[in-house]
Formats: C-alpha cells, structure tokens, sequence
C-alpha cells in the first residue's frame, strides 16, 4: 500500500479498479444471503469457494463413467488409472518441490499418521515430539496417539510451545531456543506452516535448519499454508508435509489430500504402512506378494484415489497454474493491509488484532479477539451477510482469498463489523 487507507467506500473501489486479479472473482460461486444478495464471503481458511470450472471437470468424470464403465481407467479424457499424476506437477510448483517429492492422496491426519509411521522412530534417548502448544486439536489426537502407540505418556513426551506470558503468537526465536535446548531428545518436530487460531506464519526455513542442527527430523502441517502463502520445501529441506485441499485450494468438502516427502528420503528403508497403490507401476497388476514402494512421495500411497475429487482439485489448481503464487501472495498482502489498517483506524480498545502485523508473518488470515460478547457478534455478522469463522472463547477468524476477495468485501465486514458492536453492548447492559 502506497498510502494511508481511506475509511470511504470509494477508496475500496479505486483499489478493485486497479486490481490485475478482479477478474478471477467471477470464476467463483459466491453464496448468497436468504435475501438473495451476494454474502461477503471471507471463510476460505476453513472452506474455499466453488470454482465454476469444478462442475464440467466432475461431469466429464461422470460421463466417461457412464459411457466407459471399468474401460476409463485407460479411455477417459482423462484416465483414471494415472489421475493423480494430472495433479503432480502443479502441487510441486504451489509447493516449491520437485514432482516426485509430492503426490495427492487420501486426507490430512490420514497422511499425518502415515508419514508419523515413517518418519518417527524414537530411541530411549530421542522420544519427545515437539508441536506448537496451539496445534490444531486433530494434530495433537493424532501427535499424542502416535506417542502413546510407541509407549510413551505424552505428559513426558510432548513438548509443546506457548507465547510469552501476555503475548499470542510465537516468538522465532523462542521456537529455536526449545529446539536447541531440547534437541538431543526430539525425535520430530512437527508444526502448523500457518497457525489456525492466530493465522502466524511460522519461519519454516528456520525451524527446519534448527531441527536438522540437532538431529531432527522436521515435518509441517501446511493445511493453512498451501494456496496462501509462498513455500519452498525442496530448499528448505524439510523432510515431509502434509496438507488438505478444501481451504485455500477451493477443491469441495472433506476432499482429497497431499503430501510432500523430500527427496533424500526417496529410496531409503524407513519402514511404512504399504498399499497397492504405492507397488511399483510396472508390475503393480501382477499382483505379486511382496511390496515394491515406488520410489520417491508416491510410494507411500496406499489405495487407488478418488477421482471425482481428484477432477475438483485438478479443477482448482488449473487457476493457481493461471495466476503464480507471486501474484496471489501481493494482493494477499495488499487486502490483510487494508483490513488491519481499517480496523487499527476506529482505535477501538474492543478489538485486538492477534495475527502478526509483520507481512512475512502471516498469511490471508487475520484473526480478531474480543474482549467481550465475541458470539454475539459474530451472530450478528453472519445474520448481517457476513461469513466469517468463530473459534472459542473471543476469536472471529478472518480470510480475504485473494482469489474472489475485493477490497470493497474488505471495507463493508469492517463497516458491518463496527455496527454490531454497540449491539453486544447493549446486551450487556440488558442483563
């Protein structure tokens, strides 16, 4: 942003107008209130919007079907037996990856576990986990059951990193000095690329550098970070990451997921659960007894993919092949400016920003407390048009997708937000 942002609608729409990605707004379905008027839709941290190119990729599925029956594995337009395949070389770009460090398959604590599985190997010396203390609640189920297979309490186990007293968000350097001062009995670090509740960008170059320095190995969750912010595995030198595809990537409810497993891994013998999927493609119809892993991220693949799911994801990331995430990453940075800015504008002591106010730290999420009636506003919100994410106990979580997001949606939550204050006010002082 080159200036001050301005209060005025006008100002929102000067900024639409010089906008290179208005035009990709229209590519998506936007929900419409019960009043038939478009939502002001900014819930793509939880679940992205319908791409329109979604509903001819899964009718082609559907008609191929159809007309082909079990013959589409080799005659669809697009075969099924390779369809994941379709998928790899956008993911490894979104990613920062080489192809064969990435494949789309089954969903994200699914892929978690099956990487866990591989990729931790406690000792009696190295056992500990270290997660961020405000892991999303399914990371942790899955951290904790992980520990407790092994055989160990997690009371012991689980190291798990907390703000300073007073403070929301985590502290890189804080981040390191537990891994340094830990190191020698870490076994994993495992993190959210992007915290769900806070929306903080975590330094993943850094936390990976500081794991492998004390004999780590370094895994991500990257369910809020793909699609939303810039990410290079490949050089950072993570060794897995795994991530779902129905928020930032717009590919439908509870639909298939990815992972990433580095290179250097490709033919080593950590031990895996296997599937036929996952059998050498040359002679994986021969049937034979003993599993051969197709080397690199695909030999972790345990059953034949979804495909009218794996259409929606093709469907979707064709637009992020379109747009780059260079351009993607400069509105997203634009449009969290202007609400920030909008909102530090009021100068109301209601509203706490918690998200980072460094751009390098956050991505399109920025998340609000409130120090009072936090429901009730959020109610509010969503009977004004508003859809947007509440998370116990105060937190409304907010996400311009630079995809389909203006600025003007960006001006008019602020202006509906601050008209619904004085609402829980009064509530207050009703009772």
């Amino acid at each position: 942003m080159t200036s001050a942002p301005h209060s005025d609608a006008e100002y929102a729409r000067n900024l639409d107008s010089k906008d290179p990605l208005a035009a990709y707004r229209s590519e998506f379905h936007i929900p419409l209130t019960p009043e038939g008027e478009r939502s002001i839709y900014l819930c793509g941290n939880s679940l992205g919007l319908q791409p329109k190119r979604t509903e001819a990729a899964l009718l082609q599925e559907l008609k191929d079907w159809r007309q082909l029956g079990v013959e589409g594995h080799h005659e669809a337009k697009n075969p099924w037996l390779p369809y994941h395949e379709f998928l790899t070389d956008s993911y490894a770009r979104l990613v920062g990856a080489q192809p064969s460090e990435v494949v789309a398959m089954n969903t994200l604590t699914v892929n978690l576990h099956l990487m866990m599985v591989s990729f931790y190997r406690p000792s009696a010396e190295r056992f500990k986990i270290l997660i961020e203390g405000g892991a999303f609640p399914s990371d942790q189920y899955a951290v904790k059951s992980q520990l407790e297979f092994h055989g160990f309490d997690p009371a012991e186990a689980l190291i798990e990193l907390n703000p300073r007293p007073g403070e929301h968000t985590l502290r890189s350097e804080d981040i390191e000095a537990v891994i340094h001062r830990e190191g020698h009995q870490i076994a994993l670090v495992l993190i959210g690329g992007v915290n769900y509740y806070t929306g903080q960008f975590f330094d993943l170059e850094a936390i990976t550098k500081a794991g492998h320095q004390r004999g780590c190995v370094v895994g991500f969750d990257l369910a809020h970070a793909v699609g939303n912010v810039p990410l290079r595995l490949h050089d950072w030198g993570v060794d897995f990451a795994c991530w779902c595809s129905y928020k930032y990537l717009n590919s439908g409810p509870g639909s298939v997921a990815a992972c990433f497993v580095h290179q250097r891994h490709e033919r080593t013998a950590r031990p895996r659960f296997a599937g036929w999927w996952g059998h050498n493609k040359d002679d994986r119809f021969k049937m034979g007894p003993n599993f051969e892993p197709i080397p690199g991220a695909e030999g972790w693949q345990l059953s034949n993919p979804p495909i009218l799911s794996l259409a929606a994801v093709k469907a979707s990331l064709s637009i992020f092949d379109e747009v780059g995430m260079e351009a993607l990453r400069s509105k997203s940075l634009q449009l969290t400016d202007y609400l920030i800015a909008l909102l530090r504008e009021r100068n109301d002591e209601r509203v706490q920003v918690i998200t980072p106010t460094d751009p390098q730290r956050r991505g399109c999420q920025v998340s609000i407390v409130l120090q009072d009636r936090a429901r009730e506003v959020f109610e509010a919100l969503s009977k004004a048009g508003v859809v947007c994410d509440f998370r116990e106990p105060d937190c409304i979580r907010i996400a311009p997708v630079p995809l389909y997001n203006s600025f003007q949606d960006v001006h008019t939550f602020v202006d509906i937000f601050f008209r619904q204050l004085p609402i829980a006010q009064r509530a207050k002082r009703s009772r």
